[in-house]
């Protein structure tokens, strides 16, 4: 059957919606991601080994209103909604990737297995979300099929007390992802999350959170792709044929030294979800083809950058200041301990927008810290961030802020 050319672009009149998929490692946020979009995120190759998610994975559906009212995604009914997945990894030792998923979301779905429980990554996952602001969330109590009655109701009330006073109002829905338990009520969830207010005017500012290399070995030259990136537009419009300036950019070594070079292309394809466009606009899991050599399409070169218009995107700098705030707890692999008051001089990670960097403390002032920062990035006034300590060799989130 051909489509017709309005069903062919219904994704770019729905409201759009980014929804992230976190929680603790092996709880089952892949699986349930694939029942609820049909689709598996982890095609990594190190991802398909190892069995679990390494870097942020991507699916993107529609959601449909049938005659009695029930949500589906198999185009019964009228489409009511455009739905992109952001799938993190949940492995304690990757909570770096998972920062950077949860700056380009509106929503997430908190997995967590009920016949494992809550996990410390559990718990560390919910504060990244507090983090990163993110105001609206759905509880999955996963694999309620392995457990008996009680001890589902005994999680169901663990996972309500860890909630208080952070996600009140947070669904909890009982589902079982392996036998297809409950799916529709995931569904029904989603619609009632309000899509965030879009801005489209002002300058664009297009967050870069992949970046793929995807020709086929043995691609004759005329037919390649140019480097595509991935990530969320959070203002302004982006058009089919416009030129884009991506800072930082990529790391040149001249004479033993290090630096970072702003990189210009132009857009020759744009996507929402799967959906080829002609205009971005903000909001869902959008990718960019670019006029870029392929190369800088892979091992992910230009993650944590941003993309505007030439002229303007704020300078490079190493240097920031920030406004701050301390979470009572941080979370190890197996246990919990008191948030240590920040030293001066100490070495801490922070996670601005999508970008990923290291910084010293140079001053500190009540609720305010300066950082001279290892790795340059391009501040925004209001960006918020995660704040992570080196504990045990591990990087452990210990605080929020935004910066000044």
């Amino acid at each position: 059957m051909v489509k017709s050319e309005e069903q062919k672009n219904e994704s770019k009149e729905l409201e759009t919606l980014n929804i992230g998929i976190v929680g603790h490692i092996d709880h089952g946020k892949t699986t349930l991601l694939h029942k609820i979009s049909g689709k598996w995120t982890d095609t990594h190759s190190e991802e398909l080994k190892r069995g679990i998610t390494i870097k942020l994975g991507y699916a993107d559906i529609i959601l449909y209103k049938d005659e009695r009212g029930n949500y589906n995604r198999e185009k019964k009914g009228i489409a009511v909604r455009h739905v992109s997945f952001i799938d993190s990894p949940g492995h304690e030792m990757l909570m770096a990737t998972m920062l950077s998923g949860a700056a380009i979301i509106d929503a997430a779905i908190l997995v967590v297995a009920a016949n494992e429980g809550i996990k410390p990554q559990t718990r560390e996952h919910l504060m990244a979300l507090q983090a990163k602001k993110v105001k609206s969330l759905i509880v999955i109590q996963n694999k309620i099929d392995l457990v008996g009655l009680e001890q589902a109701k005994k999680n169901y009330n663990e996972i309500k007390l860890l909630l208080q006073g952070k996600y009140d109002s947070a669904p909890i829905i009982p589902v079982s992802a392996q036998q297809e338990v409950n799916i529709s009520e995931i569904y029904k969830a989603i619609m009632e999350i309000p899509v965030p207010d879009r801005n489209e005017s002002g300058n664009p500012i297009f967050l870069i959170a992949r970046t793929f290399d995807i020709n086929k070995p043995g691609t004759v030259p005329e037919n390649l792709h140019g480097a595509i990136l991935g990530g969320t537009l959070k203002q302004g419009t982006l058009k089919v044929g416009e030129e884009i300036e991506i800072k930082p950019g990529r790391v040149i070594k001249e004479a033993n030294q290090y630096h970072y070079k702003t990189v210009k292309a132009k857009i020759l394809k744009l996507f929402n979800g799967s959906k080829e466009v002609s205009v971005l606009t903000p909001g869902g899991s959008v990718s960019i083809e670019t006029s870029l050599d392929m190369s800088l399409g892979k091992s992910d070169t230009l993650a944590g950058c941003i993309a505007s218009l030439p002229d303007k995107l704020p300078e490079i700098t190493q240097a920031v200041k920030i406004k701050y705030s301390l979470f009572p707890e941080v979370f190890t692999q197996s246990d919990s301990k008191k948030v240590e008051p920040i030293k001066p001089s100490e070495m801490l990670m922070l996670s601005i927008n999508t970008a990923m960097t290291v910084g010293v403390v140079k001053r500190m002032n009540k609720d305010q810290l300066e950082f001279s920062l290892k790795i340059p990035i391009v501040p925004c006034k209001g960006d918020n961030l995660g704040i992570a300590r080196n504990i045990n060799s591990h990087w452990r989130l210990i605080g929020y802020g935004e910066v000044l």
